[in-house]
């Protein structure tokens, strides 16, 4: 009797094992894919997300290299010709405008108003300067949806998940105390929870790094504006003045003395 015992507590022993080696088979992960089909519909938008966020900090940071923003041989080609040309600095504008780099842009501007104002030359190169920071933060404000939304997409798609799971729980009968079928939409359900926080945490970061790099770089070019005008502005200014000066004090010594001359004494005899 014990012979027919033991095959049946080894058919038992294997019919409950299977059920267990089959559940933990649909859960395993074997690759990415497989964890992206595993989360359910919510991974293809997370999944656009990523890839958006991707072109987007890969663009900002082949467009934010400091070639591109401050060009070194641009500085140094300007430089003597705008000291050699101060009527007009028609050489340093035609530069600045074949250069197009945003400090050129801004440079540009100051050029163009040389004559006026020191007020109006510092609002034309702000002015200038507001237009080139917007462009250098293009992009940015996509970042921070993504990073806002992701996490919030991987959520609801763990809520469906679940929803899914005690569904099917509550709608199968053989489930009724089966917890590894309740354990196994709760898992696939978690994948897009998962999902949303690997997307939202590198953008994040990545969104702070351009930001950084952004303000260094402002800084930088708000320094070498302020050199422009104290070197070109205020020194043209100055040299208005004085030449001014000494318009007025050569026409005054060239007036006739308002002063009658004296008249001869008349000899006594």
């Amino acid at each position: 009797m014990s012979t027919w015992i033991m095959p049946a507590g080894a058919l038992l022993a294997q019919s409950e094992a299977g059920p267990i080696e089959s559940a933990a088979a649909a859960v395993q992960v074997q690759s990415i894919w497989d964890f992206i089909v595993k989360g359910g519909p919510m991974m293809i938008p997370i999944g656009l997300c990523s890839l958006i966020a991707l072109a987007v900090i890969v663009e900002r940071l082949i467009s934010l290299r400091r070639k591109r923003v401050i060009p070194a041989e641009f500085l140094t080609g300007l430089r003597p010709v705008m000291d050699n040309n101060g009527d007009g600095y028609r050489g340093a504008l035609a530069l600045c405008e074949k250069n197009g780099s945003p400090i050129a842009n801004i440079f540009a501007a100051g050029i163009r108003s040389l004559g006026a104002s020191v007020e109006l030359v510092e609002k034309h190169i702000e002015q200038a300067g507001q237009r080139e920071i917007a462009q250098m933060r293009r992009y940015l404000r996509t970042l921070t949806v993504i990073a806002s939304i992701a996490p919030l997409m991987g959520l609801l798609g763990t809520i469906f998940g679940m929803i899914d799971a005690f569904q099917t729980v509550a709608a199968s009968g053989e489930a009724l105390g089966r917890t590894e079928l309740l354990a196994k939409g709760i898992y696939q359900a978690m994948i897009t929870t998962a999902a949303g926080l690997m997307v939202a945490i590198p953008v994040l970061i990545g969104y702070h790094w351009i930001s950084g790099r952004i303000e260094r770089l402002v800084n930088e070019m708000d320094r070498m504006t302020v050199e422009f005008v104290e070197r070109h502005a205020l020194s043209r200014l100055a040299s208005r003045r004085s030449d001014k000066l000494d318009d007025d004090a050569s026409t005054t010594a060239s007036e006739p003395s308002a002063e009658p001359a004296a008249e001869p004494v008349a000899a006594s005899n």
